[in-house]
C-alpha cells in the first residue's frame, strides 16, 4: 500500500505508475512478455474452489522461479457462470472453462511453458462444435455491452492499485476539484441513467431532490440487499468492483452535500461483504475517503451496514429504518427519504448498479451514455439470467435489446430442447412475459406494457415442463415468507391469495375461485402501503392475463397440463403395452399396481400416491401420467 494521495495530479501519477499492472487485460497497447493468469473470484467459481487454482499456479510459478514472467491472481465474475470456473491468460486472451484445481498444471506447462493451448479445456460452441479460443468470439458475449460490470473479470477486487490503473477515482477527483455539485448533477440529468433498483426514476432529479433540503447533516445510502429469488447481479458488483460502487457514492455524496455513507447489504452475502470492507479501508489509507479528500474541503466516509435477509428491506423506507436499528418496515410516503430519510435528515438511496454507472459517466461524458439504449431508457442493463436456459450467468445488454435475443442468442435458448414457455422478470414483484413477447425491447416502457416490469434485472426462463399456476404459488410463498405485516393488504390479503393458488394446485379450485384470485390481486395492489406490496400480485395477475387456459384445466378439468402438480396427476398402464414385467409393480411404495407375470397391470387410483415411481421404471412405454 503506498501513501496518502494528496491531490489529483498525484492521483494522475498512481494512475500512470499503476496502469501497466493491467494494460494487457484492459486492451491498452501491451508490448511486454509477461503472461497474465487472471481466475473468477466470484461466489460461483469460489464455490468450486477457483481459489485453490489461483494456489496451484502460484506454486507452479515459484517452483519454476517464473515471478518476474507471470502473474496469477483472482478477478471478479467473468459472468458466464455456467460454465465456471473460468481462467483467462493474456496477453493472448485464450478463455478456459469448467477448470478444476488439477488443470492448473495442465495449462501451466502447456500453455505458459510452452504456448500450446488446451483444447479440452476450451468453450465448444454447442450449435458449430466450433472450439473457441477467445470470449470475444462466444455468442454469449457477442452481444453484451459491460458497462456496470466493466471492470468485473477485469481487476483483482482486493487491490486499489489496480482499481486506479484502469482509471479509478478520476471521475471522483474530476468533480470535487473542477465542479460545483449543481454541474455534477446536470451532467447526471443529461446522462439519463434511471435507477437499476427497479423504478427507474432520474438519478439526477433524485440528487437534485437530495440537495434542495437544507440540513447540517446529510446521508448517502448504496442499497446492495438484494433479494429477488435468482438475482445476483449487484452481488458480483460488489465482489467485483466494490471501487466503482464507493466511487459513486462518494460523487452522489459531494453533489447532495453528505458527508457520511452506508452500504446495506445483506449478511448472507459473505465474499461480497468481505471485498467491500476491504476496498473501503483501502481507500480510506490512501485519502480517497476520510477528511479532505485529494486535498479539498470535501470529507466523506463510508461504512457498512448488515441486513438478515428480509426483502422488504429492499425498499428504502424500510432499508432506513433498520439502519436506525428499528424494525424494517416501509414508512408512508411522503415525506420521501430526499427530504426526511436516515434520522429524519435529507439522504439519497441509489442501489449498487445504478451507483456503479455514476463515475464512467463522468469519464465518457453524459452524451456518450445517453446514446447507449431507446429514447426513454438510457444505458445498459445488466441480468442474471437463470432457469430453463442453456447459458445460466450474468449478462450486460443495451437497453432496447430484446427479450429473444436475452434468452435465445445470449442465453443459448432453452435448455434440455424444452420449448420456451415464459420469463419471469423483476423478481416476486415482476411479471411472467409469454412468448408472444419474446420480441418486446426491454426497457423500463415496453415492460410495464406488458404487466411485467424491470425490477433489479432478476430473468428466470421457463419451460413447458413449468406449471404457470405453481410458479405463481411459489411467488406469493415468497412474498407472504418476507411481507413485513404492517399493513392488511399486504399481510392478510396474500396469505388468502396464497391460499386460493394452494387450493386449485390440489384440485378444489372452481370458476368463482379464479374470480375471488383476479379481484383480490387487484385489491392488494391499489391499497397496499409500499411498493413491494403493491407490486406483490404482479406473478398472479399475469399468469391470470397470459396463462388462463391452465388456470382453468386446473379448476374445471382437475389436470395440471405441465405435469407438475402432484395432487392432479394420473398415472395408467396401457394394456397394448404392458409386458407383465412387474418392473413398476415391486418399485410401488404403496403397493397399489396388480397384475400377474407377463400380464397387463392395473392402479388403482384410491391408493396411488403420485409419486411416479412407475412411469420412472417402465422401459416400454406402458405407463402413462395425464
Amino acid at each position: 500500500m503506498t501513501t496518502r494521495i494528496e491531490n489529483f495530479e498525484q492521483l494522475k501519477q498512481k494512475y500512470e505508475e499503476y496502469k501497466s499492472l493491467v494494460e494487457v487485460r484492459a486492451d491498452l497497447d501491451y508490448d511486454g512478455d509477461k503472461k497474465f493468469i487472471l481466475v473468477c473470484g466470484g461466489t460461483g467459481c469460489v464455490s468450486s474452489k477457483s481459489l485453490q487454482i489461483v494456489e496451484n499456479f502460484e506454486k507452479l510459478i515459484k517452483e519454476h522461479g517464473l515471478e518476474n514472467k507471470v502473474h496469477a491472481s483472482i478477478s471478479g465474475c467473468f459472468g458466464f457462470c455456467e460454465k465456471g470456473p473460468i481462467v483467462k491468460v493474456f496477453p493472448e486472451n485464450v478463455f478456459y472453462v469448467q477448470v478444476t484445481p488439477n488443470d492448473a498444471k495442465e495449462i501451466f506447462e502447456k500453455h505458459i511453458m510452452n504456448d500450446q493451448v488446451v483444447e479440452r479445456l476450451l468453450y465448444v460452441e454447442p450449435v458449430t462444435q466450433k472450439s473457441m479460443h477467445d470470449s470475444l468470439e462466444m455468442p454469449f458475449y457477442k452481444r453484451q455491452m459491460r458497462v456496470a460490470l466493466r471492470h468485473c473479470g477485469l481487476i483483482d477486487p482486493e487491490i486499489i492499485e489496480e482499481y486506479i490503473g484502469v482509471g479509478g477515482y478520476q471521475s471522483m477527483a474530476k468533480v470535487i476539484t473542477q465542479m460545483t455539485p449543481e454541474q455534477a448533477i446536470d451532467i447526471m440529468k443529461q446522462s439519463g441513467l434511471g435507477g437499476r433498483g427497479g423504478a427507474g426514476f432520474s438519478t439526477g432529479r433524485k440528487w437534485e431532490f437530495g440537495r434542495m433540503y437544507q440540513s447540517d447533516r446529510k446521508f448517502v445510502i448504496c442499497n446492495a440487499d438484494e433479494g429477488d429469488p435468482g438475482a445476483f447481479m449487484d452481488r458480483s458488483i460488489m465482489e467485483g468492483d466494490a471501487h466503482t460502487v464507493i466511487e459513486g457514492m462518494a460523487i452522489a455524496a459531494y453533489c447532495i452535500g453528505a458527508n457520511q455513507g452506508y452500504v446495506y447489504i445483506r449478511a448472507e452475502y459473505p465474499l461480497a461483504v468481505k471485498r467491500l470492507r476491504i476496498a473501503i479501508d483501502e481507500a480510506r489509507e490512501l485519502g480517497l475517503l476520510g477528511k479532505n479528500i485529494l486535498g479539498t474541503d470535501f470529507c466523506f466516509d463510508v461504512d457498512v451496514r448488515l441486513g438478515a435477509g428480509a426483502f422488504v428491506c429492499g425498499e428504502e423506507t424500510a432499508l432506513i429504518q433498520s439502519i436506525q436499528g428499528n424494525r424494517g418496515e416501509p414508512t408512508t410516503k411522503p415525506p420521501f427519504p430526499a427530504e426526511k430519510g436516515l434520522w429524519q435528515q435529507p439522504t439519497v438511496v441509489n442501489n449498487v448498479e445504478t451507483l456503479a454507472n455514476v463515475p464512467v459517466i463522468f469519464e465518457k461524458g453524459p452524451e456518450w451514455f445517453a446514446q447507449i439504449g431507446t429514447e426513454k431508457s438510457k444505458g445498459t442493463k445488466v441480468f442474471a439470467l437463470a432457469g430453463k436456459v442453456n447459458n445460466v450467468g450474468l449478462v450486460e445488454v443495451p437497453m432496447g435489446t430484446t427479450l429473444r435475443q436475452l434468452i435465445f442468442e445470449i442465453g443459448g435458448g432453452v435448455r434440455g430442447g424444452g420449448k420456451f414457455k415464459a420469463a419471469q422478470s423483476g423478481g416476486p414483484s415482476g411479471g411472467c412475459i409469454p412468448e408472444q413477447f419474446l420480441d418486446t425491447p426491454i426497457d423500463y416502457q415496453s415492460l410495464g406494457q406488458i404487466g411485467s416490469m424491470m425490477g433489479s434485472g432478476g430473468m428466470i426462463v421457463m419451460s413447458d415442463s413449468d406449471c404457470m399456476v405453481n410458479i405463481a404459488r411459489f411467488y406469493l410463498e415468497f412474498i407472504v415468507e418476507e411481507s413485513c405485516g404492517r399493513c392488511v393488504p399486504c399481510r392478510v390479503g396474500t396469505k388468502r391469495m396464497l391460499e386460493i393458488l394452494t387450493d386449485i394446485t390440489k384440485g378444489k379450485g372452481t370458476k368463482e375461485t379464479l374470480e375471488e384470485l383476479q379481484s383480490l390481486a387487484e385489491t392488494i395492489r391499489d391499497t397496499a402501503l409500499c411498493g413491494l406490496g403493491q407490486t406483490a400480485p404482479n406473478p398472479v395477475l399475469s399468469t391470470l392475463r397470459y396463462f388462463m387456459d391452465e388456470y382453468k384445466a386446473h379448476v374445471e378439468e382437475k389436470r395440471c397440463p405441465a405435469g407438475v402438480c402432484t395432487d392432479l396427476l394420473h398415472y395408467e398402464i396401457l394394456p397394448e403395452k404392458c409386458i407383465g414385467c412387474t418392473a413398476c409393480a415391486r418399485a410401488c411404495p404403496v403397493s397399489c399396481i396388480s397384475g400377474a407375470p407377463k400380464q397387463a397391470h392395473v392402479i388403482d387410483q384410491e391408493k396411488c400416491i403420485k409419486c411416479g415411481n412407475c412411469l420412472q421404471k417402465c422401459r416400454f412405454g406402458a405407463v402413462v401420467r395425464k
